[in-house]
């Protein structure tokens, strides 16, 4: 139970950015030390050649005027046991054979019958002999006196070492204390960090699920956290719409479907009637595949629409002249307008070359000027124009009809959404759904403007780029 509880807060977000700001800043103090101890370490060793090569110069110095004596005589005074970085001397003959090795019981830690066997290639030549127990180097350095025999001075890295080690263990402890720190730090910074996400975790465990108008409070200090609250606050929004429009769609749908179902459980009823004639079973079969297809169709025109807003909607672009679109729509409505005595009016260039799926542009154009003749009483005026401007296509759409009120304009584009005066119509309610999601497509816009009794003018803005 123990080690379940432990795996569960290992996979939270808390101990995840505890765990990192421990270990950056862990990681951090170790690259530290490490810079650290190697410029300490190259410094102390620096420190060290350097006094060899002085003590060798003077020694050397003094071998050449006055001999070994003079040599015992300055060690006497300058290197005795006592002294916290003994030197090592050494004088070889000029054919580097051992005449004398100043306390050469202090060195037996060495081979130093390496010395005998290695002859300097030049002066101010390094020479390293490592001790026969423990981790120590002897660094040795070589000159010629004046009087040709060698003269050799070194000194054991044992010094400095031991501070380097000393070094080593305050390291230790203060690595400790570090990681202890960086925990408790990382646990409460992540803590802090968290904090605003706590308070929206709160806040949207609170929401009433039947209640998405409730807004979080925002800080308004503009950071991420800031900014998520305020998106999650268009997305209640934005549910709490789609469960309008959802609401609004079932009732549309329902009243939509209910004659055609009606109908078609009535036909069927009577068909089922004794002594039925083979005639009327045939009508009423007929019947009902006509009011099959309606439903289908209404269930079809919804997917579409389901695609477009969704952006997966199939949409084949070829190159197509849609002046002579256009004039195959209004000439297609035409004898339907002339019945009403509607003049359908176009305003557009010999040609316009644009990219677009040519069967469901005209699909939306088609929808959009059957319900301009729906609407338009007798005597009225359809104007279609189209112009290419600034790159653009831009297709209007213009009638006199009964236009829409201020009211019902922003819901005309929802599905199955039908005005108060187009309910006595026959329609879907769907067709400018599907235009919208046609041109949305496209990656184009469709805007509309109307008064009521003034007339509706839709203009269809695409991009003319191929």
């Amino acid at each position: 139970m123990f080690l379940k509880r432990l795996y569960n807060f290992t996979q939270t977000l808390s101990f995840k950015i505890s765990a990192w700001y421990s270990t950056v800043f862990i990681l951090s103090s170790l690259l530290l030390f490490l810079i650290t101890y190697y410029f300490i370490s190259t410094t102390i060793k620096n420190q060290d050649h350097e006094e060899i090569l002085l003590e060798l110069n003077e020694i050397s110095a003094i071998y050449g005027i006055d001999g070994m004596a003079a040599i015992e005589n300055f060690l006497m005074g300058n290197n005795n046991p006592s002294r916290t970085k003994p030197l090592f001397i050494r004088i070889a003959d000029n054919e580097n054979k051992t005449l004398h090795i100043f306390f050469q019981n202090q060195w037996k830690g060495f081979d130093l019958s390496i010395l005998g066997k290695t002859i300097p290639k030049n002066t101010k030549s390094w020479i390293q002999i490592s001790s026969i127990k423990g981790n120590y180097i002897l660094d040795v350095n070589s000159t010629l006196s004046s009087n040709g025999h060698w003269v050799q001075v070194g000194m054991s890295s044992e010094g400095r070492e031991k501070v380097l080690e000393q070094f080593r263990k305050i390291f230790i402890i203060i690595m400790i204390l570090l990681f202890l720190l960086g925990l408790v730090g990382g646990i409460f910074l992540s803590y802090l960090t968290l904090a605003p996400i706590r308070k929206v975790i709160q806040a949207v465990q609170s929401i009433d699920i039947g209640k998405m108008t409730t807004k979080l409070p925002r800080s308004m200090t503009g950071d991420e956290v800031d900014e998520l609250t305020g998106l999650f606050n268009e997305m209640l929004e934005n549910i709490n719409l789609l469960i309008i429009n959802m609401k609004n769609s079932l009732d549309n749908v329902a009243h939509d479907l209910r004659t055609p179902m009606t109908r078609f459980r009535n036909v069927a009823e009577i068909a089922l009637l004794e002594n039925s004639k083979k005639d009327l079973l045939r009508d009423a079969l007929e019947t009902n595949i006509e009011e099959s297809d309606h439903i289908l169709k209404i269930l079809e025109t919804i997917m579409d629409i389901s695609e477009a807003e969704t952006g997966v909607m199939n949409i084949d672009k070829k190159p197509v002249n849609l002046s002579v679109l256009i004039e195959r729509i209004a000439e297609m409505y035409q004898l339907v307008a002339e019945e009403k005595e509607i003049r359908i009016k176009l305003s557009i260039p010999e040609r316009i070359e644009i990219m677009i799926d040519h069967t469901k542009i005209s699909q939306a154009l088609a929808n959009i000027l059957d319900n301009a003749i729906k609407f338009t009483s007798s005597g009225g005026i359809i104007t279609l124009q189209a112009l290419h401007k600034n790159n653009q296509i831009i297709i209007k759409i213009q009638d006199t009809g009964i236009g829409i009120g201020k009211d019902e304009l922003p819901k005309i584009w929802d599905r199955l959404y039908r005005g108060d005066q187009s309910r006595t119509n026959k329609g879907l309610g769907l067709g400018l759904s599907i235009v919208k999601g046609i041109i949305k497509a496209h990656n184009g816009r469709i805007e509309v403007t109307s008064e009521l009794d003034q007339g509706s003018t839709f203009i269809i803005t695409l991009s003319a780029a191929h």
